[in-house]
C-alpha cells in the first residue's frame, strides 16, 4: 500500500469515527409550546422514533415535517444529550371572518370565494391565496384599483378574528381603444367589431366597457374573423397589449395588426368522386361567385349548404372539403370544393351542459334526430335553430366530437341559460283618453319544464283585465301543446260605444302538427258576457243588446311558419288561419273566420321588410244577429294612427262604435339601424297601415255611418332592444279617413325582464 493509499484509508477512518460520535440515538422526545395539538399527535408527525439515531439531516426533516402540518407558526428542533427537544409555536385559530368596506359586492359572495372558515387553522399561505382571490373577484367586476388588506385581531386561547379591509375603488374603464398598422379600415371600423368597447354615457347598462382578459383573446379572434370575411388571407395580429394607467382608473388597448393584400376569387369549382353524380347542379348552392372579394365565412356557407344540397338530393353522408390555393403573385385564391362519400355516422350520444334549471328533457326533445340516428347535417343545424327559437338561452353551441366507435358521433350541446320571467309594462296614448297601461308576469320556461306561465293584468280608467294562463307545450311527452286560460275583463266603453262590459270565462286547447312547417289547434272556450250601464242616451242598437249573454265556442286554427327565426325573424313568411263556431249551448250562434300572412325581406343584411295582411268575417246562424261584443274592431295597435275601435260603423247621434262584420286590414314596415352602435340595440321604423271594416248587423238607417272605404296612415318609430326589455315610440299620421273615425297619433310601449 502506498503513501496516498495509507492518507485515503486514514481520512475515511476519520469521517466513520466522527459520525459514529455525532449521531447519537434518541432516548426521549420533548414537546414545548403544544397547547391546542396533543403532544403525542406532534410526535407522530416526526420522521424519527426513540432508538433512532438523529444527525442534521434529520433534524432539518423534521422542521419541514411540522411545518407541512400547518399547525405551527414556529418550529425549532434541537438534540442534546439523546434528547430530541421540540419547540413549537401553534398558528391561531380563527374565530371569525370578516370583511369591510365592500358595498359593491355582496359579503356571500366574497365568502364563497375563499377557503377560509371559523374553527380552521390560520396560515400565512392560506391569507395570501384568499386574498389573490377576492382580488380576481374586483377584477372579474372591472375594479382593477381595488385594496385588500388582511388583518389579525388577536383573542383568548390563541384565536383570531380574521378582518379584510377592503377599498373597492371606482370601476376601471376602457378609456381607449387604437390600432396600429391599420390601413384598409380605419379605427372607428374595428372598434365595432371588437366585443370590447370604450367607455360612453350610454353604455351604464352594460359591462362591455370593462377589461376583461379573456374578452381580450376572444377580440383578437374577432378582428382575425372580420379581416378574412374581409379577403385578407394573410392578416395576422402582432401584438394586442391592455396597459393599465397609473392611477389604475383607466385601461388603454393597442392592437398591432398586419393586413396584408386582398384577394380575389378566381374561380369557384366543385369536384365530385360520388359515382354516376352530376355536380355541376350544386353550383347554385354556392354563396358567391369568381372575381367577389375572398370570405372566409362564404366559404364555410358554401360547404354546408353543399352537404344540405347533396342531403335534399338523398346524399345523406358526404364530406365537403374547400380546398384553397393562394396566388400570392395577382393576389386571387382558387377554391376548389372535394365531395366525397363517408361512413355513415350515428349519434351515439347527446349531453346537454351548461343547463342549472332547465331540465336535459326540454332541450333534448327539439332535436330533430335521437340517440342511435344516422348525424344529418341539415337536421344538426335545425335542431340548433329550434333551441335558439325557445328563447330560454343567452348562446347554444352543438359541438361533435368522436364516439366509442369510428362510426359514432357525440354531440355537446353547450347552452347558457337566461332570465325567462317577463314582467312587461304598456302603455298608449290617445287623444281624448290619456294615458293606460297593463303589466304582465310571464314566465316562459316554467319550473325549468318550458311550460309557458302567464299572469296579467291591465289597469286603467276604461278597462281592467286579468288573465291566467299556462301552456304545456310537450303535453304526455308528445309533440302536443296544451293550454289551460282562465280570464275577467271589465270595461268601460263609454266614450266608444256609451256601455259597460264584463266578460268572464275560460277554455282550453291542443296543438300539434300537420307538418314540420304546419300546426293545428283546437281549442273550446265558455265565456259570461255582460252589457251594463247602458243609459237612455245610448244607441238604440246598444240598449237592444243590454244585459247577460253565454257563448260557448269551438276554436280552431291553422298556422303555417317558414322563419328563419321565430323569436327575432329576418326572413319567410308565417300564416295563419283562424274559425270559430258558437252554438254549442250558450246563447250565442255565430261562425267566423280570420285569415293572415305575414312576410319578412331582407333587403340588406341590416334593412329588414315586412308585410302583413288579414281579412275576417263574422255572421250569424239561424237568423241570430251578431252581438256587439262578438263584432271585430278595428283601431290602436291594428291600425296606427286611429284609437282604439276607432275605424268602421258608427252611430252617429251617439258617435258610438258599432264594431263590423268584415273587415280588412295591411302594413308594410322597414326596419333599419339610426347610426348609433349596433350594440345598443336601437332601430327605426318607417311603416303604412291600412284597412277598412263595415257592415254590422243591424239594419243601417240614417244615423248609422258606415263605409267600405279604404283608410290609411303612415308614420315612423323606433324601437329600443333594452337590458330592461323591448321599448317602441310610433307616430302615425292618418291620409286616408272617414269625417267620423276617431284618430290618435303617438303611441308607445316597453317591458322589462327578471
Amino acid at each position: 500500500m502506498n503513501f496516498f493509499s495509507r492518507c485515503a484509508c486514514l481520512c475515511v477512518s476519520l469521517i466513520l469515527l466522527t459520525s459514529q460520535v455525532w449521531a447519537q440515538t434518541i432516548s426521549r422526545i420533548e414537546v414545548r409550546g403544544s397547547e391546542r395539538v396533543e403532544i403525542e399527535t406532534v410526535k407522530t408527525y416526526l420522521p424519527v422514533r426513540l432508538g433512532d439515531p438523529v444527525d442534521q439531516e434529520v433534524l432539518d426533516r423534521s422542521v419541514k415535517a411540522l411545518y407541512a402540518t400547518g399547525f405551527f407558526a414556529d418550529v425549532g428542533i434541537k438534540e442534546a444529550n439523546g434528547i430530541l427537544i421540540v419547540d413549537v409555536v401553534e398558528n391561531p385559530v380563527i374565530n371569525k371572518v370578516v370583511f369591510e368596506g365592500n358595498k359593491k359586492i355582496e359579503e356571500a359572495e366574497l365568502s364563497q370565494e375563499i377557503r377560509l372558515r371559523p374553527r380552521m387553522v390560520l396560515t400565512r399561505t392560506k391569507i395570501q391565496s384568499d386574498t389573490a382571490r377576492l382580488y380576481q373577484i374586483y377584477k372579474r367586476s372591472g375594479r382593477f384599483s381595488a385594496q385588500i388588506e388582511p388583518k389579525l385581531i388577536k383573542l383568548d386561547q390563541n384565536r383570531v378574528n380574521l378582518v379584510f379591509e377592503i377599498t373597492e375603488g371606482d370601476i376601471t374603464e376602457i378609456k381607449g381603444i387604437r390600432f396600429v398598422g391599420n390601413r384598409a379600415f380605419d379605427d372607428g371600423d374595428l372598434r365595432s367589431v371588437l366585443s370590447s368597447k370604450e367607455d360612453r354615457w350610454y353604455r351604464f347598462l352594460s359591462t362591455a366597457d370593462r377589461y376583461d382578459p379573456d374578452r381580450l383573446a376572444f377580440d383578437q379572434e374577432l378582428l382575425r374573423r372580420f379581416y378574412l370575411k374581409e379577403g385578407y388571407a394573410d392578416f395576422r395580429i402582432l401584438s394586442a397589449v391592455a396597459e393599465l394607467s397609473e392611477n389604475k382608473e383607466n385601461f388603454f388597448m393597442t392592437f398591432t395588426v398586419q393586413e396584408g393584400p386582398r384577394y380575389r376569387i378566381s374561380n369557384a369549382l366543385i369536384h365530385s368522386t360520388i359515382r354516376g353524380f352530376d355536380s355541376s347542379y350544386l353550383k347554385e348552392e354556392l354563396t358567391f361567385k369568381a372575381g367577389s372579394w375572398y370570405n372566409a365565412e362564404e366559404v364555410e356557407e358554401s360547404s354546408d349548404a353543399l352537404v344540405i344540397g347533396l342531403e335534399r338530393r338523398q346524399y345523406p353522408f358526404v364530406r365537403v372539403s374547400p380546398d384553397i390555393k393562394k396566388n400570392r403573385q395577382n393576389n386571387t385564391m382558387h377554391v376548389i370544393f372535394n365531395i366525397s362519400e363517408t361512413r355513415p355516422q350515428f349519434v351515439e350520444r347527446i349531453n346537454v351542459q351548461g343547463n342549472v334549471r332547465t331540465m336535459d328533457k326540454v332541450v333534448r326533445r327539439e332535436f330533430e334526430m335521437t340517440e342511435g340516428d344516422p348525424l344529418v347535417k341539415s337536421q344538426l343545424a335545425k335542431s340548433e335553430q329550434n333551441i335558439k327559437d325557445l328563447g330560454y338561452f343567452e348562446s347554444v353551441e352543438i359541438k361533435r366530437r368522436p364516439g366509442s366507435a369510428p362510426d359514432k358521433t357525440v354531440l355537446d350541446v353547450k347552452i347558457a341559460e337566461k332570465s325567462t320571467g317577463e314582467l312587461s309594462l304598456g302603455a298608449g296614448f290617445s287623444t281624448n283618453d290619456g294615458p293606460l297601461g297593463d303589466i304582465r308576469l310571464r314566465e316562459r320556461n316554467f319550473l325549468g319544464k318550458g311550460q309557458d306561465f302567464l299572469a296579467a293584468a291591465t289597469i286603467a280608467g276604461e278597462r281592467t283585465e286579468f288573465d291566467l294562463s299556462l301552456t304545456e307545450p310537450y303535453f304526455l311527452d308528445r309533440d302536443i301543446s296544451a293550454s289551460l286560460d282562465a280570464f275577467h275583463i271589465t270595461r268601460d266603453l263609454q266614450d266608444e260605444s256609451s256601455f259597460d262590459q264584463r266578460r268572464s270565462g275560460g277554455g282550453f286547447s291542443f296543438g300539434y302538427p300537420l307538418s314540420e312547417k304546419l300546426r293545428q289547434n283546437i281549442g273550446y272556450r265558455i265565456e259570461q258576457n255582460e252589457i251594463t250601464d247602458v243609459n237612455a242616451s245610448t244607441s238604440r242598437f246598444i240598449r237592444d243588446q243590454e244585459g247577460e249573454r253565454i257563448t260557448s265556442a269551438v276554436t280552431h286554427r291553422l298556422n303555417y311558419t317558414d322563419l328563419d327565426s321565430t323569436l327575432f325573424p329576418t326572413e319567410g313568411i308565417t300564416g295563419w288561419f283562424d274559425t270559430e263556431y258558437a252554438g254549442i249551448g250558450g246563447d250565442a250562434n255565430y261562425i267566423s273566420g280570420r285569415l293572415g300572412v305575414k312576410t319578412y325581406y331582407p333587403v340588406t343584411k341590416k334593412i329588414v321588410l315586412s308585410a302583413l295582411s288579414e281579412v275576417g268575417a263574422i255572421t250569424g246562424i239561424s237568423d241570430e244577429e251578431v252581438q256587439i261584443h262578438e263584432r271585430f274592431y278595428l283601431g290602436g295597435s291594428t291600425l296606427r294612427g286611429f284609437e282604439s275601435a276607432g275605424v268602421g260603423p258608427r252611430d252617429t247621434s251617439t258617435n258610438d262604435a258599432l264594431g263590423g262584420n268584415y273587415f280588412y286590414r295591411g302594413s308594410v314596415e322597414a326596419s333599419f339601424p339610426v347610426g348609433l352602435p349596433e350594440e345598443l340595440g336601437i332601430k327605426g321604423h318607417t311603416f303604412t297601415d291600412f284597412g277598412s271594416l263595415w257592415e254590422p248587423d243591424d239594419e243601417i238607417g240614417a244615423e248609422i255611418a258606415d263605409k267600405t272605404s279604404l283608410r290609411a296612415s303612415a308614420g315612423v318609430g323606433i324601437s329600443w332592444r333594452s337590458p330592461l326589455g323591448p321599448i317602441r315610440f310610433d307616430y302615425a299620421l292618418p291620409y286616408l279617413d272617414e269625417d267620423f273615425d276617431e284618430t290618435e297619433n303617438f303611441r308607445f310601449s316597453f317591458g322589462t325582464q327578471f
